[in-house]
């Protein structure tokens, strides 16, 4: 192919796309990130909220300490787990940065049960970076709250977990409990900020739900071990839409949002029920029990069926058709199918090609079902080469990335019978999920960002 055909190719492909939604879509339906952004990646889980790029083809090998296709590389203040978002020329990520010097004692959290936790040692900022896409440089660091946090936090978390997302003129970060902020894109003064209170989590176990955007919507997760609830914000002022209270506990799962049969529903998973919500008025519009304790994952949509899994004390996933779902549809016919082994805790599924892929838990052990049947036609896979995963897989140009703990990637073609196609080391922990876009895939490190792009 000619240098610039591909660049060429990919504009077309996407001019013929646009011009297709609008001439079938109202306008304001490009702000749905079901149809629009192909090339970006502006929020978790990329534009369709599935893992997939479906404009993307990163590289399928790099090496860090060879500096093979990997552009550059950039430092980062503080810690973060949150994957980067992008658009256009920048990429948005938060991040939590001790300051001064340590408390006199270290603060420890006093929740039930707390174990495995790190104290605070700290005071911190809590800060929203942007970056040129284009060097790494940081174009601005904007700290939106300093304080000593009430609680640290599992060993394997941090402070800044949730993903931000962006509708490219502004960046919309969650910090939990310190807070919801819109900020500029271009300079990052902030428009407005939200207050929702103190969160107190399972065992201390910190939080993580990242919120999402939808039709000038912000939809926030606020599921704790106090008075849970789901709230959504409008995004130009940051006034308060709605909110329904919910009976549930702590949760780490970040809602979807989609449309269907005219209504837009907000799908926010529990552990008492899975439900869903009417974006404009709050309204359930159905729910269904089923999952677990302690659900992580976030669900996957496609082909108006929504996917959703746990696995902590016990393993459940579900399969629901979003035709004629209304009220109460537990062990209705809406639940097209349900599984109760080999079902993702922390990864969140990835739906590619009308395939979704899971883990065991966070084991290497691939599973793909079908998203219409949930039937296994091969595997389970079991991944050589990978360890424990947290970060989400992500799809592109006919292959699945897989990242492990240790900055391991994995990467697999889309086959019937997965074949190994690339076993890629930045030689740096990695719990965030890839973003991708266009010819480049990022990879947040626990010290680091890299742009992985052929050079």
């Amino acid at each position: 192919m000619a240098p610039g055909a591909s660049l060429r190719y990919e504009y077309v492909v996407t001019r013929i796309i646009l011009t297709m939604l609008l001439a079938t879509t109202a306008a304001a339906a490009l702000a749905s990130a079901e149809i629009a952004y192909p090339k970006n990646w502006p929020q978790w889980r990329g534009p369709l909220a599935t893992g997939e790029a479906p404009l993307g083809d990163p590289p399928v090998e790099w090496d860090a300490e060879s500096g093979k296709n990997i552009r550059w590389k950039q430092a980062l203040p503080g810690e973060g787990h949150a994957t980067p978002v992008l658009w256009g020329d920048r990429l948005f990520l938060t991040a939590a940065i001790p300051e001064g010097d340590p408390l006199p004692e270290p603060k420890w959290s006093g929740a039930p049960g707390a174990h495995d936790n790190r104290p605070i040692t700290h005071r911190y900022r809590f800060v929203v970076i942007a970056i040129d896409r284009k060097d790494g440089k940081i174009l601005w660091a904007q700290t939106v709250r300093e304080e000593v946090p009430h609680e640290g936090g599992h060993d394997t978390g941090t402070l800044a977990s949730a993903s931000p997302v962006t509708d490219g003129k502004r960046v919309y970060a969650f910090f939990g409990s310190r807070g919801l902020y819109a900020l500029d894109a271009a300079d990052g003064t902030v428009a407005w900020s939200v207050d929702l209170g103190r969160m107190d989590t399972k065992h201390g176990h910190g939080e993580g739900s990242s919120p999402v955007l939808r039709d000038g919507v912000l939809v926030v997760n606020w599921d704790h071990e106090g008075a849970s609830f789901v709230a959504a914000f409008e995004a130009d002022s940051g006034m308060e839409k709605w909110r329904q209270p919910r009976d549930e506990v702590t949760s780490w799962a970040t809602p979807i949002a989609l449309s269907h049969d005219g209504r837009t529903q907000a799908i926010v998973p529990g552990t008492g029920k899975l439900r869903a919500y009417d974006l404009e008025t709050g309204e359930v519009i159905w729910e269904c029990g089923g999952l677990s304790n302690n659900i992580v994952a976030s669900p996957v949509t496609g082909d108006g069926i929504v996917i959703a899994g746990s696995s902590y004390q016990k393993q459940a996933m579900l399969a629901i058709q979003l035709d004629g779902a209304r009220g109460d549809i537990t062990g209705t016919k809406n639940v097209l199918w349900r599984r109760i082994s080999r079902t993702p805790y922390v990864p969140s599924p990835l739906l590619y090609r009308g395939q979704v892929y899971f883990f065991v838990h966070y084991q290497p052990i691939l599973v793909r079902a079908d998203l219409e049947t949930g039937e296994e036609t091969a595997g389970p896979f079991r991944l050589d080469g990978v360890r424990s995963v947290y970060a989400s897989p992500v799809a592109a140009a006919g292959r699945i990335y897989i990242t492990d703990l240790e900055g391991t990637t994995l990467v697999l073609s889309a086959d019937p019978e997965p074949k190994v196609l690339g076993l890629n080391r930045i030689g740096e922990a990695v719990s965030a999920s890839a973003a991708v876009a266009g010819n480049t895939m990022y990879l947040r490190g626990e010290k680091h960002l890299y742009c992985v792009g052929e050079r």
